[in-house]
């Protein structure tokens, strides 16, 4: 059985390490513009783990070649959105689409609320099972405070 004993949201790359901090960001970024990634922002604060939809913030940065810039458009987003978590995707078209290369969360609550799993007897003897978001138990601009 595997389990996560810190009980943070644990999507994308390096989810199980601490955070990474603006420099290790950095050369994660650089990374993938040697590799010719373009690289987008996104937020949300419903990290259901089959919400894979989060908000985009800004435009995705096809032409970008300076990790500055994601690091740029990332802060901002950060002193929009202190309370979301928040995370960073590069789009790869070496295979002629547009295709997620890397994702990983920048961005956290200091709080987050996890999950619970909720059971349903449903026709005979039939158990069905649900995650539960505990963010969303409050209206959205409420979940985090902030």
């Amino acid at each position: 059985m595997m389990t996560n004993p810190t009980g943070r949201v644990t999507q994308g790359q390096f989810s199980f390490l601490p955070d990474l901090t603006d420099a290790e960001i950095t050369l994660q970024v650089e990374y993938g513009l040697r590799h010719g990634y373009a690289w987008s922002i996104e937020y949300t604060d419903d990290p259901h783990p089959r919400n894979t939809y989060w908000e985009m913030y800004g435009m995705p940065m096809f032409d970008l070649q300076d990790a500055a810039g994601v690091l740029q458009e990332l802060n901002q987003c950060r002193q929009t959105f202190p309370g979301h978590y928040i995370r960073l995707m590069a789009f790869s078209s070496v295979r002629g689409v547009e295709s997620i290369t890397m994702s990983f969360i920048v961005n956290r609550p200091a709080s987050e609320p996890g999950f619970g799993l909720t059971r349903q007897e449903v026709q005979g003897r039939s158990l069905r099972y649900t995650v539960h978001s505990y963010a969303t138990d409050r209206p959205e601009a409420e979940r985090y405070g902030a």
